[in-house]
This record gives structure tokens, sequence and C-alpha cells, in this order.
């Protein structure tokens, strides 16, 4: 680090005043695109931006007044004495540590820096944003609250709790999320729902889907999960209901989160309330009233192999029965079917063991991997979390059917007799393959299963949660 200063203040000497103001001041395109709304048409955003860069200029020529070359190089001079007592003194450092840090810095080495502190501190948490400059939080896309709640860093406690730490998506979290980073997925498949009454009436809609918690919604895991998007987005615009999702822990405490030095996915799973999967996490989750999302094949649902679609691998144990009826909760199955309407597995998990050298990577990565279901037998039990190789189709559309609740209040007895939870869960089970069924048949009489007639009917008659669909 003492060489990176050496080396910048000579070239702080080289600069006149009025290249390094541009120099320092980061990416001033991104500046300008703060507060500029995702939802407005191109030629608005570009009246936008051009607005706010215009106003930019008079902040580039006074920067030469308020810090002039002599000045910055003082700075610096400064800032190696101090980074100098600050290094001597890391290794005290016990606390927990996050640190931002942007890639294309032109002032300082942060992303360098930041990997450095990451090997020195104990308890370090990096993000890398790699679009970003100097002025990190200054420019589009980022705030400091999504990212101190993506990384668990706001608590009350110690220990970071999924329930009580909680705070629902702002609007511009939202936004950010469903328009831009899933938006296209959500304008391809351009997902439709039903449910069923409790009479046994299908109606287009969640209206059959209780509004009081606490919920438990189990169903079939699409390939990679692809339709947890859209059926979080469904709930969120149609009941105001914020879905917490039950996920792999791979994704919290696991590799992924390890290896990872960028906000990524997996952060704004977070942010969107995803808990570790554990009978803890559901305990929590019932008892604060939740709707709950909950996937009895896991993983191996999710990564399945080519032709298992739409198959179901669950566990013998019916412990999800259990623990609703200990909190009188509505379970409600659910099927969604679409995915060999987007995507084809070409290349499944025995076909990549079969490579000699990828062999050995995938199988110290398992090894190294969090496993859930070290107990478990049968095919739920595999632990081979690893995402196969897919060819992409021209995207159809994805269809939800949500089941008749079950409601399990006054149920108690079924926390003790294990009998009778199983004779539940092979209901809820049943009922999921049940809703699966109907979707299949019941798409070939989609007018605007196909994307053209759906793009179509977009662009005349309807925005993009409205394209109707077959007539339950």
């Amino acid at each position: 680090m003492f060489d990176q200063h050496r080396q910048l203040l000579v070239g702080l000497k080289s600069l006149d005043s009025d290249s390094f103001c541009f120099y320092e001041i980061g990416e001033p395109l991104k500046m300008a695109k703060v507060g500029v709304e995702a939802k407005l048409i191109p030629t608005q955003k570009f009246e936008k931006i051009s607005s706010n860069l215009t106003a930019l200029l008079p902040f580039f020529s006074g920067l030469p007044d308020i810090l002039p070359k002599e000045t910055l190089v003082w700075k610096m001079k400064l800032l190696k004495s101090a980074s100098a007592y600050t290094n001597s003194r890391l290794h005290a450092v016990k606390a927990e540590v996050l640190v931002l840090a942007s890639d294309k810095d032109r002032l300082f080495p942060s992303q360098q820096e930041a990997l450095r502190l990451k090997k020195l501190l104990p308890n370090c948490i990096v993000r890398i944003f790699k679009d970003n400059g100097h002025a990190l939080l200054l420019e589009e896309c980022i705030n400091l609250l999504t990212v101190i709640k993506g990384t668990c860093k706001y608590r009350h406690s110690r220990r970071h709790d999924f329930i009580k730490d909680f705070l629902p998506p702002s609007m511009s979290e939202y936004r950010l999320v469903f328009d831009d980073f899933v938006g296209i997925l959500r304008f391809m498949v351009c997902s439709t729902m039903f449910s069923t009454m409790e009479d046994g009436e299908i109606v287009e809609g969640l209206a059959g889907v209780p509004d009081e918690g606490p919920v438990l919604l189990v169903g079939y895991h699409m390939l990679l999960g692809m339709e947890v998007s859209c059926l979080a987005e469904a709930f969120l615009r149609e009941k105001k209901i914020m879905i917490r999702g039950m996920t792999h822990p791979e994704l919290f405490v696991g590799n992924f989160e390890k290896l990872s030095t960028e906000f990524n996915f997996s952060d704004w799973l977070k942010v969107m309330g995803a808990m570790p999967v554990s009978p803890k996490s559901l305990f929590k989750a019932l008892s604060a009233n939740s709707h709950v999302l909950l996937y009895p094949g896991g993983a191996r649902e999710a990564l399945h192999c080519k032709g298992e679609q739409y198959k179901l691998f669950w566990p013998n144990q019916p412990e999800f029965v259990r623990f609703a009826a200990q909190f009188g909760a509505t379970i409600v199955p659910f099927g969604v079917v679409g995915e060999d309407d987007m995507v084809q597995v070409v290349l499944d998990y025995h076909d990549f063991i079969k490579i000699p050298i990828v062999k050995d990577k995938i199988k110290e990565a398992i090894e190294d991997g969090v496993h859930v279901r070290d107990k478990a037998q049968g095919e739920v039990a595999s632990q081979e979390v690893f995402i196969p190789g897919m060819l992409p189709k021209i995207p159809g559309r994805l269809y939800f059917l949500f089941g008749k609740p079950m409601k399990l209040k006054g149920r108690d007895d079924l926390v003790k007799n294990r009998g009778g939870a199983k004779e539940v869960y092979l209901e809820v089970k049943c009922e999921v393959e049940n809703c699966i069924d109907y979707l299949l048949r019941k798409r070939e009489e989609d007018p605007f299963r196909n994307i053209c007639n759906r793009l179509m009917y977009q662009t005349f008659c309807s925005p993009l949660h409205h394209v109707p669909s077959f007539k339950p």
C-alpha cells in the first residue's frame, strides 16, 4: 500500500488542477443517473440525465479552488502517515467490519485495499461495486442501508435474527429488484396466478390464499428457483404481503457467501426476506404469523437432472406439518409449470461427473459446502449442489395454481401424532402433484402462451400482469 501511495503522489504532482478534478470525481454519468426513475420513457430519461449532468458542471469547475493540488499532496502525506499507524494495529481488530469498495476508483486502489483488509481482519466482509467510481455513495443504485441489510449488519443484538431484525424493502428496493434485476424475466414469462377457494372453485388471482397468517406455502421448486421472483412479486402487488422464503444455507454461510465479494443475488435475497432453512427459522417465522414459502424438495428439485422436471423429491419426514399444527397455521399447497418452455437441461450432474478434470472440483466444492440433510434417506438426501448446463428456449409462460387451503387450527394432536401428520403430509404432496397436472393440461388452452401473442396484447391492450390466460 505504501508503494501505491508513493506512485500516486508522483502522479498528483504531474497533474494540473483541472485534469485532477475529473480524475478524482469518479463516474459523473452514474452520479447524474441518481433519481432518474426506471419507468420513464427513453427520451424522458435522456432529458433528465442531461439536466443532471449540466447541474454538475459548476461543481467540476469549482473543484480546483476547493481542493488545489498542493492541498491534495499534503493530504496524501497525512494518509501515508495514518495508514502506517493503522496497519501496525490491524491485528488487534476483532470486531465485525464491512468494507465497501469501488472497482473503477481512479483515485485510490480501493479494490486491492479491500481484499487486503479481508485477509488481515478475521471478521471482515467485503463488497466491491464493479461499475462505480470513487464517489461510491453518490452514484446510482448504491444505497448504504440496502447494503447493510443485505450483509446482515442491521441487527439489535450480537447475532442477526431474521425475524426481529428484518426491515421490509423500501419502494426503491422493490423497484430495483423487480424492475431492473428480474424485470426481463417477468416480461418474458408473464406469469399468471390461479388459486382455489374454500369451496373448491378455482379463480384467477390470489383470492384463495388467506390474507392472515401464519400461512405455509408448500410447493414444487422449479429449476434454479426461476419461479420465486414472480411469486414474491405477485404477492406484493396483489395482496401487499411479504413472503418469507426458506433458502438453502449455502447462500448464507457456505462457499457462495465466503467467496463472494460483490453485492450479489444472495444479498438481495436477504433484503427481500429470505431466511436459511432450518427448524428454528420455520418456528420463528410461523410464530410471527408470517407467510412462509417452503420447498420440501429443496436443492434436489431446484437442481434436478435431465428429464426430471415436475417430479417431486420430498423427504419422508412430515415435520413441516407438525410445525404448522403447533401454530395453527394454514398450509397452501401449490404447483407451478413453465420450466420446460424456458430452458432445456443439456448437461446435468451425472454428465459433469464423467469429466475427469471437472469431477474433482465438483466433489471438493460439495464436500466444503453446507449439508442440510445428512440424516435424510432416498433421493432428497442428495447433496450435489451443482448448477446444470442449460440452453434457453423461446420463452413460454409460467403458470401458478394454489390449491385449497388446509387449516390446521385446532389440530394440536398432529404435533405428537406422527401417523396423523403423515396423512396430512401425503395429502399436501398429492395436492401439489394435482396442481401441476392441472396446469400442464390447461395451459394448452391459453391463447397467450406464445410470447409473440403476449407481446402483441401487451403493446395494444394491457400492462404486463394483466395479460389473460385460460379459463379455469
